[in-house]
């Protein structure tokens, strides 16, 4: 499209009467947008529940596992002063 035919196009449109908007367009947006607000609000929680599980579990896991400490050895060393 060239650029004087969108001008003409943007002033036709603009010279219109804008479209009515529906009188519960209003409450049903601040609905919508309180519904999505809470379902972030519960979303961050079960993340953040699952992180502190997932950090709970490691921390347990770790002082009963103990992967720091060398494992016994399952072989006698050998002797070698008799």
């Amino acid at each position: 499209m060239r650029v004087p035919d969108r001008d003409a196009m943007v002033r036709r449109m603009l010279e219109q009467t804008p479209p009515t908007v529906p009188p519960d367009l209003y409450p049903e947006a601040v609905r919508r947008g309180i519904r999505m607000l809470r379902r972030g609000t519960a979303t961050r929680r079960v993340l953040w529940l699952a992180l502190l599980a997932a950090a709970l579990a490691f921390v347990i896991w770790a002082s009963v596992a103990r992967p720091w400490v060398e494992p016994p050895s399952t072989t006698t060393p050998p002797v070698s002063d008799w």
